[in-house]
């Protein structure tokens, strides 16, 4: 009966782990650990989070429909949230393109950055990217993908920590 009792206390906590969709792969060139959640469809856009010993990256590509997205160094990432009312904005860290690829770079330290944490915390709301010549392009997210966004992110601040030399 002893026994018994302290795993009947730690049933309702085994509900609590997270369920990360996180692939682990080398990179092909310096044969590091990768971690990537791969592409995840968002409204008009899709997403893929990866992260190495040195970064943590949020791929958005943007323009599915034919549409050219020119991003440059100067281009933002504007993120509301649904909870609170300050937003998040952002700086493209990829090169300049027009095939839709916007990169957000966060730095991999043993202490979560701050909008990445926020990323963890907080529901998102819309994503808003202000690309070449002011042009501006929305993405309002559904119910499914804010809790899967919310879910990766939080998973991916987690397990970068482990690659972390």
């Amino acid at each position: 009966m002893k026994f018994l009792l302290p795993l009947l206390f730690a049933i309702p906590f085994s509900g609590l782990g997270q369920d990360c969709v996180i692939k682990k792969t080398k990179d092909q060139f310096s044969q590091e650990s990768k971690l990537t959640t791969g592409f995840i469809p968002l409204s008009n856009a899709r997403l893929s989070i990866d992260a190495d010993a040195k970064e943590i990256h949020l791929l958005f590509v943007l323009g599915n429909n034919g549409e050219m997205k020119c991003f440059e160094e100067a281009s933002t990432l504007s993120i509301a949230f649904d909870s609170i009312n300050t937003k998040a904005n952002l700086r493209n860290g990829g090169s300049m393109n027009c095939e839709g690829y916007f990169d957000v770079v966060f730095k991999n330290t043993p202490t979560t950055t701050t909008h990445l944490n926020r990323l963890t915390t907080h529901t998102v709301k819309t994503l808003t990217f202000t690309g070449n010549n002011k042009t501006v392009t929305v993405i309002t997210l559904s119910d499914e993908q804010k809790a899967l966004l919310k879910q990766l992110a939080s998973c991916m601040a987690t397990e970068s920590k482990t690659l972390i030399k």
